[in-house]
């Protein structure tokens, strides 16, 4: 046995060596190896151009998980599942058959022409009484018109499910019926009624002896309101007393000469024409007393003496009551009273006692308040609209807050006023109370057209979609399960427009619902439909 060191292993046999190969055979071996890539490759080519040649899509999330979906239902063009489209689908919805423009009313399809075409429940019967409110409204002013061409009455606008309608922020209500008022605007004047105001002054100069009535005081018919020391006066009588004297004279004698028997009948004429000339000379006295508010009787005075004469004619004139209180021994005959000639308030005072006055200065300004007049400045183009007959509402600046009353126009005047190019009315307004301020300005409104049960709507569900005015008119099916959710666009003829709501001449009838909010959606639907037809989707030609 040999002994072999223990680091120490014997090598296995070398491989024999291999013999050097050639370029080409490289090549050779790198295509043979790449044949079932490129196999790969092509099948999965192949499968793509089939694929898309024949409309392949890409299988959904859920589908890959194995979970079956029913093909892609929708209609882009109106938003809703295309199997339940009643735009797309005709036999889903049927459509009743045209009838054209109404030329009566200027709408097409006009509901108040053709009641069946209103969606209600129950069928809708339109009187004369409403025809009749349509074309007055209409015929009151110049209101908006609609094209002719526009075709967008005939679009139907569809919700998937009434809950969409909802989450979309539609809001519907019934239209109904309210008052409606037009007429015309104008600046008017409360002011006194003119034939029954007094400006009293003296009828002679002179002065003020006693004054009797106050500002703010009534007044009676035949009050004294003040006692005027007028010289006039005084020499009024003295020529009555003359002239009473002389002709009582003259014909003491007449009579003296007619009891003779012996005088000539040129003496007896001589007496006579004197007798004449006294009694001539004694009515221009007892006239010039009439003149100045003193009346006086000639055949009263005919019995009496120049004493009793003189005594009467004192206080001629002066009330027993106010007569009374005047001591005859010491008072002038000058005295002439200043009488209320009706009953009224005194409303101007301008007289203290011991002021000499003259013809020309008013003393008392007295007022029956129990009638005043409203006087409106209506514009000119506006006149021709107003009569004699029509009701103004008149609201006073100054007195009660939101005060309003009404009256009837009595007089239109007949001319413009030069200088504010207005036309002045006025209408009596009765105050039996005397409340109503005089001189105070206000907004007056002359009622040209009234209307109890107009057909009104918010303002908020009329829509303007380039051409025509619209709202949106819920189908009267719309509650029924299997009923498409479905509004129509209806065209409407606008009447009075106010703030908060608007009058609908034609287009609508009492009890269809409407969208009176979230319409600004509907809108945008119409339009987005409409893009590319022209003005509101107008046929083209």
């Amino acid at each position: 046995m040999t002994d072999t060191p223990l680091d120490v292993v014997p090598l296995a046999p070398s491989p024999p060596p291999v013999p050097a190969r050639g370029p080409i055979a490289a090549v050779a071996r790198y295509l043979v190896g790449s044949i079932p890539t490129l196999v790969v490759i092509a099948a999965i080519a192949a499968a793509g151009w089939y694929g898309h040649s024949h409309e392949w899509k890409l299988p959904k999330f859920s589908e890959l998980r194995g979970e079956v979906t029913e093909p892609d239902d929708w209609c882009k063009a109106h938003n809703v599942p295309e199997s339940i489209c009643v735009e797309c689908d005709s036999t889903l919805m049927t459509r009743p058959k045209p009838v054209g423009v109404c030329g009566r009313h200027g709408l097409a399809e006009c509901v108040l022409c053709n009641p069946s075409l209103a969606q209600t429940a129950a069928a809708l019967v339109v009187t004369s009484a409403e025809l009749h409110r349509a074309a007055e409204s209409l015929a009151f002013a110049d209101r908006p018109k609609n094209s002719s061409k526009c075709q967008t009455h005939l679009r139907r606008l569809q919700f998937a499910s009434a809950d969409a309608a909802i989450k979309t922020g539609i809001l519907v209500a019934p239209v109904g019926t309210g008052p409606v008022t037009e007429g015309v605007t104008a600046v008017g004047e409360l002011g006194y009624d003119q034939t029954r105001v007094a400006h009293l002054s003296a009828r002679s100069p002179g002065s003020v002896w006693k004054v009797y009535k106050h500002l703010g005081q009534s007044a009676k018919a035949g009050e004294v309101l003040t006692l005027i020391a007028a010289a006039d006066v005084g020499k009024a009588k003295a020529e009555v007393l003359s002239a009473f004297g002389t002709t009582q004279l003259r014909r003491q004698a007449l009579n003296a000469i007619r009891e003779s028997g012996v005088s000539a009948a040129a003496r007896i004429r001589d007496a006579e024409g004197a007798v004449r000339e006294a009694e001539i000379r004694l009515t221009a006295a007892a006239q010039a007393l009439s003149n100045l508010g003193l009346p006086f009787d000639e055949a009263t005075a005919a019995g009496m003496t120049s004493a009793e004469l003189k005594a009467n004619l004192l206080l001629l004139g002066i009330p027993d009551d106010v007569a009374a209180g005047i001591d005859r021994r010491t008072v002038s005959a000058n005295l002439m009273p200043v009488i209320a000639p009706m009953n009224g308030l005194i409303v101007s005072r301008d007289v203290v006692a011991g002021e000499v006055v003259d013809l020309t200065k008013v003393l008392f300004e007295l007022v029956d308040t129990r009638n005043l007049w409203l006087t409106l400045d209506v514009k000119g183009e506006d006149a021709g609209r107003v009569a004699v007959g029509r009701t103004v509402r008149f609201t006073p600046d100054a007195g009660k807050p939101g005060e309003q009353f009404e009256a009837v126009i009595q007089w239109k005047s007949s001319q413009v006023d030069p200088r504010t190019r207005t036309v002045k009315v006025r209408a009596d307004v009765p105050d039996p109370n005397g409340t109503r301020l005089a001189n105070s300005y206000g907004a007056g409104f002359v009622v040209l057209r009234e209307e109890k049960a107009a057909v009104v709507v918010p303002s908020d569900a009329i829509h303007w979609d380039g051409c025509c005015h619209i709202v949106f008119v819920r189908d009267k099916d719309y509650m029924k399960d299997d009923a498409p959710k479905v509004f129509h666009v209806r065209k409407v003829r606008l009447g009075w427009q106010g703030e908060k709501t608007t009058e609908i001449a034609a287009g609508l009838l009492p009890g269809e619902l409407i969208a009176v909010k979230g319409g600004g959606a509907l809108l945008g639907e119409l339009l987005r439909g409409t893009l590319g037809d022209g003005c509101c989707g107008q046929v083209k030609e």
